[in-house]
């Protein structure tokens, strides 16, 4: 496998507004913010420039408003040599948007305005997916989200399924969707709050990881299943078999594209086909990197931000 895999990222655009503040205020409350910033967000492009700053060759397909926000998070993708080929503009709906409170420790609170991000179609990933054909450039992996209408999602993966590429899922935003509609999975991978979502049991302990992991393993059929834990670290199950694997202890500032940095770290290591183990001992570094600066995407690590970590820490 080429050390610089080909990934088709299928996912959200929003422009993120991020709040800072010495607290969330509670209801009907008001706190006074430390700041407001700007920054280029969404779930999928948030791991389409991952991937790429992380070392893969990456197509997005996406959709944005046609407005200042979908011009500026367009140029963006392409500044972080993200293929915009399939960046379709709609008409009818605004841009994407989140709105994000930190807090001091890090942990974020987020609002979410789907906009432009529900309009993205399975057509629009089978036209992708017929061009890269045709250009011979076909992807070692699909990357997806929940961002997007889910539908558009769970026929991605029975087209992937149908081609042979294998598809890795992060379970984001929480929400319940029919688990025997995931099947086809390489690796599905929620949080702790998405893992909830998706089969009712809170995880808490290591014996509720355990629990929800299988729960996932039997009802999707993935190949794997990773939860990702936060500081705890990160969840296998695979082969019937469970790990945790500990995260890597950092000074963390904002949690926003954590998970996403993860699971494009995760994804590009599973192309290049590094063993499980090991691709979630690499993606718990992206993920805690993510940590340290503030922001969606320009909290990415670079590959060589990521291989100096791992060299500094084993």
């Amino acid at each position: 496998m080429s050390d610089r895999p080909r990934i088709l990222v299928l996912g959200s655009v929003n422009m993120d507004v991020v709040i800072r503040t010495p607290r969330s205020p509670r209801g009907g409350e008001t706190v006074v913010a430390e700041d407001l910033m700007l920054y280029p967000g969404g779930k999928g492009a948030n791991q389409a420039v991952a991937a790429a700053r992380l070392g893969a060759e990456v197509t997005f397909v996406g959709r944005v408003g046609s407005d200042d926000w979908g011009l500026r998070l367009g140029e963006q993708l392409r500044e972080n040599d993200v293929s915009t080929e399939h960046l379709r503009t709609s008409e009818a709906c605004a841009t994407g948007n989140a709105t994000i409170i930190v807090e001091p420790s890090g942990e974020n609170r987020i609002l979410l305005v789907e906009g432009a991000n529900a309009e993205v179609t399975s057509a629009d990933v089978d036209a992708a997916l017929e061009s890269l054909d045709t250009a011979g450039r076909m992807p070692d992996r699909i990357l997806a989200q929940l961002e997007i209408p889910p539908e558009t999602v769970f026929r991605a993966i029975a087209r992937a399924e149908e081609l042979g590429i294998p598809f890795v899922l992060d379970a984001g935003p929480p929400q319940s969707v029919p688990l025997e509609r995931l099947r086809g999975l390489e690796i599905l991978s929620p949080n702790e709050s998405e893992t909830e979502a998706l089969t009712g049991i809170r995880v808490e302990t290591d014996d509720d990881a355990r629990r929800a992991a299988e729960a996932l393993e039997e009802a999707t059929e993935a190949d794997a299943i990773v939860l990702k834990l936060g500081e705890r670290g990160a969840w296998i199950r695979s082969n019937g078999a469970d790990r945790l694997v500990p995260a890597y202890r950092v000074a963390a500032i904002d949690t926003t594209a954590a998970g996403d940095s993860f699971t494009a770290a995760l994804t590009i290591e599973q192309a290049r086909g590094t063993e499980l183990l090991e691709a979630v001992e690499i993606a718990n570094a992206a993920g805690a990197l993510a940590t340290i600066r503030h922001g969606a995407q320009p909290s990415l690590p670079t590959a060589a931000e990521l291989e100096a970590f791992l060299d500094e820490t084993r």
